[in-house]
């Protein structure tokens, strides 16, 4: 947690776990060179709530701390307890920003591990849920949380040290309060008298299966994806390979990467097992801000949405850029004599004299049907569904019609029309290439 000489945020509610948390940081910070700030935040929830902020500031001259406090709104509105600690941890993360904090301190408890995997349990949590608090995350640290809170409070005593008792913690309309003061002492008194260290260790072993998970699953989505801009792409096949807790876990670390901050609920595993079943989802679904997508032999997950193709008429002869598809259409007129008629799908040609104006590139639409040269009539998404276009890019294929019909799906097939025979004179020839990227500054 600490390897010496950092600057550290604490975390203090003026509850026994802080206060017990700043005094044996206090305690250490000379022989570990520590730099201890407070913060102490007001969640404005009971009207003496600036009691406890002075009772803080006041600790903080007593020990020799800097003392700031925050002053956040919570939304009350859905769980009061999830829009606390969600300001709580904001306000936390502003403040060590702005002090240059390496670490932010909180004073969870062996007892609060215990009550968080047995409120889990209860909820119908997987593997993850119970693996509970995390010791360390990001720079967020708990050093109190191998120890009881009933050993933390005969040292505040032992120190000389008061705290102040928050009295929503005895709230029965919270779920925590309840876990804390009637399921608990129930199993405690009736089943097993070291249920909290029971609990405890569950989450240890809970943890290091998940880190276990985690680690396998971040080489294997190293190994499989690939990475565009703002989402990523699999291959289905390769990933139902693989076992299928750690298949979930790719997909679920896949979408944290690109953003998405869902929580770790049954009904997120449960989508991200759907894209692992047979048959797929056919629609796409959300995953905490991240589009989840199945289309044939691939899966997609994106932050944003891919830009449309914009309709534009075709310069004739020019050049016209696509920049939304990263391609240009260019458009040549030439002699027919001697003119070798091209084999690659990218490059076609056309009677020029035979071809209706206006020329127009644009997106496909709804319902459209195409007659392919040497084939019938069919509907345009089922030649893009044969040619195994991801439905993602099927709205981004160029589409190019010459008066109002239809002459050229972009890299797939052209139609019958404007054929170059031998009485054609002129050619004009449709090609679509990368369009050159900029280049980056050294």
């Amino acid at each position: 947690m600490l390897a010496g000489g950092e600057t550290v945020l604490v975390a203090v509610s003026g509850g026994a776990d802080s206060v017990a948390l700043l005094h044996l940081l206090q305690s250490l910070a000379a022989e570990w060179r520590l730099r201890l700030h407070v913060l102490h935040v007001d969640h404005q929830l009971r009207a003496d709530s600036a009691a406890d902020a002075d009772f803080v500031r006041a600790l903080g001259v007593r020990l020799g701390v800097p003392v700031d406090v925050a002053t956040v709104a919570v939304d009350r509105r859905g769980s009061l307890e999830d829009s606390a600690r969600s300001a709580r941890y904001a306000a936390l993360e502003t403040s060590a920003a702005r002090i240059g904090a390496e670490r932010i301190a909180l004073g969870h408890t062996a007892d609060d591990q215990a009550e968080t995997v047995l409120m889990r349990l209860v909820q119908g949590a997987g593997v993850r849920g119970l693996s509970g608090i995390p010791p360390v995350r990001g720079r967020i640290i708990r050093p109190l949380i191998a120890l009881r809170r009933s050993a933390l409070e005969a040292e505040l005593r032992r120190a000389g040290l008061s705290w102040v008792e928050d009295p929503t913690n005895r709230d029965p309309k919270f779920l925590r309060n309840r876990i804390r003061h009637e399921l608990l002492p129930l199993l405690s008194d009736s089943y097993n008298p070291e249920i909290s260290a029971t609990l405890v260790r569950l989450a240890t072993l809970a943890r290091e299966t998940v880190t276990a998970l985690d680690e396998a699953a971040a080489a294997e989505l190293d190994r499989l994806a690939v990475w565009g801009d703002r989402a990523v792409t699999l291959r289905l096949a390769a990933v139902r390979a693989l076992p299928r807790p750690i298949a979930a876990e790719i997909l679920r670390q896949a979408a944290a990467r690109l953003g998405s901050r869902a929580p770790l609920r049954a009904w997120a595993h449960r989508g991200l097992k759907r894209v692992l079943a047979v048959p797929v989802p056919r629609r796409p679904f959300k995953l905490g801000g991240v589009t989840v997508e199945v289309s044939g032999a691939l899966t997609r997950l994106a932050s944003a949405p891919l830009p449309a193709l914009t309709e534009r008429i075709v310069a004739v002869p020019g050049r016209t850029e696509l920049p939304e598809i990263g391609q240009a259409l260019e458009a040549r007129l030439i002699g027919a004599d001697a003119y070798a008629i091209p084999r690659e799908p990218s490059r076609v040609a056309f009677d020029a004299d035979d071809l209706a104006a206006p020329l127009i590139v644009r997106a496909r639409r709804r319902g459209e049907r195409f007659v392919a040269f040497g084939g019938a009539e069919r509907r345009l998404k089922t030649l893009l569904i044969e040619a195994k276009v991801p439905r993602w890019e099927r709205g981004r294929v160029p589409v190019i019609e010459a008066g109002g019909m239809i002459v050229w799906v972009g890299h797939l097939r052209r139609s019958a029309a404007a054929r170059v025979t031998a009485r054609t004179k002129r050619v004009l020839e449709l090609a679509l290439v990368p369009l050159a990227q900029p280049d980056r500054p050294q």
